[in-house]
C-alpha cells in the first residue's frame, strides 16, 4: 500500500449559512481538505439536525432565515459542547462580544478568507482534543476560600450560590484560577484559549475577564479578585474569595 497519496479524514463540521455562493465555496475548500461537511441554510432546522448527529465543529451564520444564529448559539449551548465558529456579516464589535457572550467559541467576519477560516478552524479542534485529552489537576476541582470552580461541569459556584458563565467565560477564568498568584499574559491567554497568535487588538479575552468580574462581585474600577497588572496582563488572587 503506498502511505504516501493516503489521505486523512478530518472532522465533521456543519455548516450553518443561507448565502449558496458563500457555503458553496465553503463546502467545497473544506472537504477539500478532507473535511467532512454537511450544509444547512435556515436556522429552524438546525437544532433537530444537531442533537441526531453531532458534530464535532458548527459554523454559523448570524443572519439566517427563520432563527438567527444568536438564538442559535444559545440554544445550542443547552446541549452541545462542541465548538462553535460564528460568521458575522460586518465588523461590528457588539455582534463579536454579544457571540461570545452566547457561548460561541470563536468569530470570523466576512469576507471569510479561507486560509484564515481553516486556520481558526484547525485551532479550535486541536483545542477540543487538548481540553479531553489533559488530566484534570484536583480531581477537576479547584476551590479558593468560598470559590468552588467544577472543570467537568463547568460550573462556578461563590457562597454556595451557582454563578451563571458562559463556557468561554469558564474557560478563561480555569485558566487564570489554575495558575492562582501568577500573572499570565493577554497574548498566552489568546494564544491557549483561542489557538491563534495575538494581534494587538483581539478584545476577546478582556470582554471576558471584564464579564466575569461583574459575575464574581469584583471591584469593577479597582479589581481584586482578578487583577489587571499593567503592560503584563492578568492575575487570578487565590486570597480574594472570602
Amino acid at each position: 500500500m503506498n502511505t504516501e497519496i493516503q489521505t486523512q479524514t478530518q472532522a465533521n463540521i456543519l455548516l450553518v449559512e443561507d448565502d449558496a455562493s458563500l457555503a458553496e465555496w465553503i463546502l467545497q475548500y473544506l472537504r477539500g481538505h478532507n473535511y467532512q461537511l454537511q450544509h444547512i441554510d435556515r436556522g429552524d432546522q438546525v437544532l433537530a439536525s444537531v442533537k441526531q448527529q453531532p458534530p464535532e465543529l458548527i459554523i454559523l451564520d448570524v443572519m439566517l432565515p427563520y432563527k438567527n444564529g444568536f438564538d442559535l448559539c444559545r440554544e445550542l449551548r443547552v446541549f452541545y459542547s462542541g465548538p462553535i465558529l460564528m460568521l458575522t456579516a460586518c465588523g461590528e464589535e457588539t455582534d463579536e462580544i454579544l457571540g461570545l457572550e452566547l457561548g460561541a467559541n470563536d468569530y470570523l467576519t466576512k469576507p471569510v478568507r479561507p486560509r484564515v477560516l481553516l486556520a481558526r478552524i484547525k485551532a479550535l479542534l486541536r483545542r477540543e482534543t487538548v481540553d479531553h485529552a489533559e488530566p484534570v489537576a484536583q480531581e477537576g476541582q479547584l476551590q479558593f476560600g468560598q470559590l468552588k470552580i467544577l472543570r467537568d461541569a463547568k460550573s462556578v459556584f461563590y457562597r454556595n450560590e451557582l454563578i451563571p458563565v458562559t463556557a468561554n467565560e469558564f474557560d478563561v477564568l480555569w485558566l487564570l484560577a489554575s495558575q492562582a498568584g501568577q500573572v499570565i499574559r493577554r497574548e498566552a491567554l489568546v494564544t491557549q484559549l483561542r489557538g491563534i497568535e495575538y494581534d494587538g487588538f483581539d478584545r476577546s479575552i478582556d470582554i471576558r475577564v471584564s464579564r466575569l468580574r461583574k459575575k464574581l462581585f469584583d471591584n469593577t474600577e479597582q479589581p481584586f479578585r482578578i487583577k489587571t497588572i499593567w503592560a503584563k496582563g492578568y492575575l487570578f488572587s487565590p486570597e480574594a474569595w472570602e
